[in-house]
């Protein structure tokens, strides 16, 4: 900001007491209360920042009166800038970006400049969530029995299970350790084996202590009775291989942390970033020398916009966009169009948030949100919870719109106390939004902004509901799921499409598995997961998952053992108050046991089938099914061999592994037969809204936030061992296959280059609607036949040391070969789908990766055509770095989702759009032609730009350069680019 003597907005300044202190802030309403109170409060954040950051250079005082006139110019596209106040990474996205700004500080240097400027400027929080992996998932045997038991608190006994994060308890300190263990006697740690003192040295000191005396419990069983139950649990074992994978990455991330200023690292085992940012990092008000303002943020995830359940306005971007925030300079966005959702009616009892928000995701979907803000409103908002509203802002990508926000409310200020904030940071927030015309009643109808558009639900028409089997938005009332699924069977391929032919549609597969025989038909479910940051930060219903597993033990019922269950909690908040209520032990002997802190089944680290469990989909070609309480369930990103996925609540996950098939009616049909015989329905184990909110007001206490994330940054012992250079430039090792310096910037010059038609470009892949960036963007295991796979071998590793491509994203050489790798791919060039290509010199079919090298020795350009939504899905830069390094100069495409488009321009990449009506198809075009595009340096927003091919045909197509800012990246062959010349 600038001094207060020389900022345009000075005037605006104003002075507030909050109990003994003094603030300042930039009062909105003196611009003009009336205008203000009409502007949907996501867009009064816009204001206040713009306002804040006018220099006169980034941000103009033209650009504050562009927000200011919101109504009259929503719908003109205009230009405006935004300066977040921090940056959110996770590490699949963050690691790349640690890379570029390792490797810029490279360029900087080599250019002749100041390597160590190459910092983030704004504060940068880096979780560390997506690398754990479900190679374990039941513990075998269960070790619930036999956990080292410490007196709880609250009365009775305290199962303590292993987990980094796990709380240690809110009177920890006060403890004194026992001395006996409860069910083995005496035993000091000296009389401990020699291997099992090793393990102990290494655990951190501030854990439980077993009662064998000063050994620590909270990151590991006990030894002793690890020892006796013959191997460690499924947290373990997932822990220790996620370290063991993925140490360089992790020494990488230390080095970061140590060498980039203005760079928190939360390191892995704490949950999920969302969850840690919605519990923990989310500042809600920025204190900044006195200076009020809210928080507000960009992150390298697209469900970054879970935060809006909060009240903070934030989004996903690129990793380069995210770059370029770190870096200073401000986001350029188009004015957006503010949707109103009014919220109105009560849930019925038996009815989830997640039923709300896959109902809301759908709506959404057919109104047409995509590069809009969302703002929810009205009476019904009241009803919801600040879990509820997360839960909907967090699947905002997959209804397209830019954010999906709540304004604060006294809510919000009790979810704040909820979860341990400080008492004196929460009267600054809620007296500084009072203040400037940000805290919102939402009984208050009187209050309500205008908005472009208003939508609405009635929460009381909000049935139990699904998602599937391959997109997030194709809803399915639980009551029609048997029906839908065996449409699904017989329908021709496409999202709701498997064409199965009808003699086939009967297909069994019998198997043995651990020495009892079962049957797999299509529909069976192979793997259910309570997974992924869209309701793993919900306390009702992660305890209604938790309460049905109760009810389900005690009626006698059990989960087929080959069943791929799993827990992975989103921070150990949950793991705590799950625990506090008693639900963990049915929740384990239902096979959900927790398996790891992070995003891991949703992400597609699922791990391993059983080998007799994938040998019988294979063998019968079944289409078999993942249901997971995530929210992406795209082809190909669950699990190769399930080619139906659903997305569901974590009790309707528990329900479904119960029944072991989609292929069932709830009402019609039983989960099981019960101790007593008696066949025992869905119906009959739910547990009512009453007994889950009682549960959650006696067991979600402020004391379990306050303990957990009291202790984030400090790490386990195995994150604190790690030694990582100290140095300011990254000393970069050849011989790594996990982090290398990418080539963005080995051929670049002080000077601009000049901007020259692409001319006589092929087309690499010719793609139809909906290709998403987990088409595009490496994802998911490294297939053994892949180009990736061979490029590892190549370099002496075996096919068990691949792991993931989301683990080598630091590394181009294998992104560039996972580079449109997705099985499920579908190029028009060829019949089948799958990661193949033609060459067009030869008319020979290969791998993408090969195919482009081979016009790359040719200096040929190549250019993708795609139809509707090109790049939908999560904000994965690789999805632009990766054609990037292809060869890829061009896309032309019937529309782009927003944060994708954004990724092409930053790198560099001509985005192109086909007029209104037109596509490939009814341009006669094949792919097959060689394409010329009519570029030059006096290109404008929006412009129209001539295609030529080499049969005489032409077209015309939209230059997607939206902005002047646009524009100036592409000039400078991307974003980064520009930065360093910035820098220079």
């Amino acid at each position: 900001m600038e001094t207060e003597t020389d900022h345009p907005f000075k005037s605006l300044l104003k002075e507030v007491t909050i109990g003994d202190e003094t603030y300042k802030f930039f009062n909105t309403a003196q611009l003009g209360k009336d205008i203000i109170d009409q502007l949907p409060y996501s867009v009064r954040i816009l204001l206040e920042s713009a306002i804040r950051n006018c220099d006169n250079f980034h941000i103009l005082p033209g650009d504050v009166t562009k927000v200011l006139k919101w109504k009259e110019l929503q719908k003109e596209e205009g230009e405006i800038p935004f300066r977040p106040a921090r940056v959110i990474l996770q590490d699949f996205t963050g690691v790349p970006t640690v890379v570029d700004f390792a490797s810029m500080r490279d360029a900087v240097k080599r250019l002749g400049g100041d390597p160590e400027k190459i910092n983030p400027v704004c504060q940068t929080d880096l979780v560390i969530d997506h690398s754990v992996q479900v190679d374990v998932s039941r513990s075998t045997p269960s070790l619930q029995s036999n956990l080292c038991q410490t007196p709880n608190p609250g009365g009775g006994n305290m199962h303590v299970t292993a987990g980094d994060a796990a709380p240690q308890g809110p009177q920890r300190a006060a403890r004194t350790p026992a001395t006996t263990c409860s069910s083995k006697g005496t035993l000091p740690l000296s009389s401990l084996s020699s291997s099992t003192s090793s393990l102990a040295s290494s655990m951190p000191s501030s854990c439980y202590t077993c009662s064998h005396g000063q050994f620590p419990v909270i990151h590991t069983t006990c030894p002793f009775h690890a020892q006796q139950t013959k191997g460690a649990d499924a947290l373990q074992q997932n822990q220790e291989l996620e370290f063991e994978r993925n140490k360089e990455r992790f020494q990488f991330c230390k080095w970061g942390a140590q060498a980039l200023k203005n760079m928190l690292i939360v390191p892995p085992g704490c949950g999920i970033v969302h969850q840690v940012n919605l519990e923990y990092l989310a500042r809600v008000v920025f204190v900044d020398n006195g200076l009020l303002y809210p928080d507000s943020l960009v992150g390298t995830d697209s469900h970054t916009t879970m935060i809006n359940g909060l009240g903070v306005l934030g989004w996903g971007v690129g990793g380069i966009e995210a770059e370029a925030v770190m870096l200073g300079q401000a986001l350029s966005m188009v004015l957006p169009q503010v949707v109103g959702y009014k919220i109105t009616g009560s849930l019925h009892p038996l009815v989830t948030s997640t039923d709300v928000v896959l109902t809301i995701t759908k709506h959404l979907r057919q109104v047409g949100v995509v590069g809009k803000f969302v703002e929810f409103f009205g009476p019904g908002v009241a009803n919801l919870s600040i879990a509820d509203r997360a839960t909907i802002s967090n699947m905002c990508p997959e209804y397209g719109a830019t954010t999906g926000f709540f304004p604060i409310d006294e809510k919000t200020i009790e979810y704040l106390r909820q979860t341990g904030r400080d008492e004196k940071k929460i009267s600054i927030i809620k007296e500084y939004l009072k203040a400037n015309s940000l805290f919102r009643d939402y009984l208050n109808e009187a209050g309500d902004p205008h908005y472009s558009e208003v939508v609405h639900l009635d929460l009381s028409t909000v049935v139990p509901c699904c998602s599937g089997p391959k997109r997030p938005h194709d809803k399915v009332a639980v009551s029609e799921m048997k029906d839908d699924f065996n449409k699904c069977l017989t329908n021709k391929i496409g999202f709701k499409g498997l064409a199965i032919p009808p003699e086939k549609l009967n297909t069994t597969v019998p198997f043995v598995f651990e020495n009892q025989e079962y049957t797999l038909t299509h529909g069976s479910v192979v793997i259910a997961a309570i997974t992924s940051c869209t309701n793993t930060s919900n306390p009702s219903v992660m305890l209604g998952a938790g309460l049905l597993a109760k009810n389900a033990v005690e009626a006698g019922l059990k989960v087929a053992p080959y069943i791929k269950t799993s827990l992975s909690p989103g921070s150990g908040v949950v793991t705590y108050y799950l625990r506090e209520s008693g639900v963990t032990t049915y929740l384990e002997q239902l096979g959900f046991n927790i398996v790891g802190y992070g995003c891991m089944t949703c992400i597609g680290n699922s791990g391993p089938l059983p080998d007799e469990v994938s040998e019988a989909i294979e063998k019968g070609d079944l289409v078999v099914c993942g249901i997971l309480s995530g929210n992406r369930n795209f082809e190909g990103r669950i699990h190769p061999l399930t080619r139906a996925n659903y997305l569901a609540s974590p009790p309707l996950v528990i329900a479904y592994a119960l029944a072991g098939t989609v292929d069932v009616d709830f009402e019609k049909d039983p989960l099981g037969t019960g101790s007593d015989g008696k066949p025992i329905f869905l119906r009959d184990i739910w547990p009512s809204r009453e007994e889950i909110q009682a549960v959650e007001k006696e067991f979600v206490v402020p004391s379990m936030f306050q303990d957990v994330y009291s202790r984030i940054t400090q790490g386990t012992t195995r994150w604190n061992s790690l030694e990582a250079p100290d140095s300011s430039l990254y000393p970069w090792d050849e011989k790594s296959t996990y982090i290398k310096s990418p080539p963005f910037f080995d051929t670049m010059e002080k000077e601009v280059p000049e901007v020259k038609p692409i001319v006589n470009a092929a087309v690499l892949l010719n793609f139809g609607d909906s290709i998403t960036t987990d088409h595009i963007s490496p994802a998911g295991s490294i297939a053994r036949n892949s180009p990736a796979a061979k490029y590892l071998a190549s370099r002496g590793l075996v096919p068990r040391e691949f792991n993931s491509y989301g683990s080598r994203r630091g590394h181009d050489e294998i992104m560039a070969r996972g580079t449109f790798a997705n099985i499920r791919l579908v190029n028009k060039f060829l019949s089948k789908p799958g990661p193949r290509t033609l060459y067009h010199p030869t008319g020979e079919e290969m791998d993408i990766f090969d195919a482009a090298q081979l016009y790359k020795q040719s200096n040929c350009p190549l250019v993708i055509l795609a139809g509707k939504e090109y790049g939908s899905g999560s904000s994965r830069d690789w999805a632009a770095k990766g054609p990037w390094i292809l060869g890829v100069r061009v896309v032309i495409a019937e529309s782009y989702e927003r944060i994708h488009r954004s990724n092409l321009v930053g790198m560099g990449i001509v985005p192109l759009q086909y007029l209104e009506g037109q596509n490939a198809d009814s341009l006669g075009i094949t792919g097959k032609e060689k394409f010329t595009i009519k570029l030059s340096s006096d290109l404008q927003p929006g412009q129209i730009i001539t295609v030529e091919l080499d049969n005489g045909k032409s077209f015309q197509a939209k230059l997607r350069f939206d902005t002047e800012v646009d524009l100036t990246y592409f000039r400078n062959g991307g974003i980064l680019n520009y930065m360093i010349r910035k820098m220079l």
